[in-house]
């Protein structure tokens, strides 16, 4: 094993997970319903919000796209300037102020936003403060077409993020992804190395690739990493121009799943317990065992 190089598997080298300020928390998915009525989903999200931290909920993640209507034409309609403020940006305010209020930390799902001429699919995180801790803009942009069943090009009106996202919160630390960024492995193998204790990943997957590669890629993530994953997506509309699959989730580092629900309205509170990262990379030491030898993954950034 010693010729196998695992310390050169992963370029520059896998940093020490970190000691989370917090080792046991209950977790909060709020699989909200949206309308075209920006200000009632801004409302509607901040009364779930608050009723998941009644229950005991320390860390809070929305769904993907909670505060529009999941459509190109609505991107730039419903697009808040995030920079500008909380008057250019009433969704992130919100999310901003039930955090300070409620001493939570909050994984903000995502809203449009525009930044200059662009536009961005958006996630916040706000730590308990009500401090915007990370910004991090959806890497992968869902461009897809599968003949007789959905074609969705978010190019058409996005533009792709640059910046993977890992960010140190009360609760450990968390690394971002939006939706179709769970598809491609290297940036969940990326937030590993980083030190992440957890990813999550606000999503909306429809109704032909969500039976069958949601729960999938989820798990997959989980394993192949050893540690948390957390999805949120919006309940499902079946009178929407885009019907989104539901099934919020938590999966735990060994790949199970601690906590689902179905596709109506729900708010799922479930516990994370990190020392079972601990637990399950002493009984699969995959990063003893990686063949640096043979292959690298490089973090370009670090």
């Amino acid at each position: 094993a010693s010729t196998f190089k695992p310390e050169q598997a992963r370029v520059p080298p896998a940093l020490q997970l970190p000691s989370p300020p917090i080792t046991k928390f209950k977790i909060g998915l709020c699989q909200l319903s949206v309308t075209a009525d920006k200000e009632r989903n801004i409302a509607h999200a901040r009364a779930a919000i608050e009723e998941a931290a009644e229950k005991g909920a320390k860390l809070v993640v929305l769904p993907e796209i909670w505060n529009s209507p999941y459509s190109n034409d609505s991107f730039p309609i419903y697009a808040e300037d995030i920079d500008a403020g909380p008057d250019a940006s009433p969704s992130t305010a919100m999310l901003s102020e039930a955090a300070r209020l409620l001493k939570i930390t909050i994984v903000g799902g995502s809203i449009p936003e525009h930044s200059g001429d662009k536009l961005y699919n958006t996630c916040c995180v706000f730590d308990a403060d009500g401090k915007l801790k990370a910004k991090h803009r959806k890497i992968h942009l869902f461009d897809i077409d599968i003949p007789g069943k959905i074609t969705f090009k978010e190019s058409q009106t996005l533009t792709a993020g640059e910046t993977p996202t890992v960010v140190d919160t009360e609760v450990g630390r968390i690394g971002i992804g939006i939706c179709y960024d769970i598809r491609f492995q290297e940036l969940a193998m990326l937030y590993a190395a980083r030190g992440a204790h957890l990813i999550c990943y606000p999503g909306a997957f429809n109704m032909t690739t969500g039976p069958l590669h949601w729960e999938l890629l989820q798990r997959a993530r989980a394993v192949d990493n050893q540690l948390y994953v957390a999805t949120c997506a919006p309940a499902r509309d079946v009178d929407g121009g885009y019907v989104a699959w539901g099934h919020s989730t938590l999966i735990g580092p060994f790949g199970e799943v601690l906590a689902t629900t179905e596709h109506d309205e729900a708010i799922i509170i479930s516990e994370i317990d990190y020392s079972q990262i601990e637990l399950r990379r002493t009984n699969l030491p995959l990063e003893k065992q990686r063949r640096g030898d043979l292959y690298q993954l490089v973090d370009v950034q670090r």
